[in-house]
């Protein structure tokens, strides 16, 4: 049985549920608990050095995950970095979606509108 953790601000999308299942065996997704979420989603960026900062989350991931976990890490640049260093020193696998993204893009009143839309292709590892 192996987990996929949520250190990220999105929800899942299908496609991102299916791929997890099929290409890398993952039975159960497990988000951030609220207050570590709050946390991971406003790393400040006014603090020279943010490893105090994240030392609940790399509490709470050594603490429920196991070798061979996924950690699914996307958000700040550094906080992400340090984060993936972190996943790999305690045995798991840190990775990250990767996306297709199509872009349309319209004049309406002298403006132009530009719309993005995502989708997912595969989860790589760091």
């Amino acid at each position: 049985m192996r987990q996929m953790f949520l250190l990220f601000s999105h929800n899942l999308t299908f496609e991102q549920i299916e791929d997890a299942k099929k290409n890398w065996n993952i039975t159960n997704f497990i988000p951030l608990p609220n207050e570590l979420q709050e946390l991971w989603s406003n790393i400040p960026p006014n603090v020279k050095d943010i490893e105090e900062y994240l030392e609940p989350i790399y509490n709470w991931l050594a603490k429920n995950s196991k070798q061979d976990d996924l950690a699914l890490i996307q958000g700040d640049f550094g906080a992400t970095c340090k984060m993936a260093a972190f996943a790999k020193n305690i045995g798991l696998i840190p990775v990250y979606a990767t996306t297709k993204r199509n872009a349309i893009e319209k004049i309406v009143d002298g403006k132009i509108i530009k719309t993005s839309t995502f989708e997912h292709i595969m989860y790589r590892k760091f």
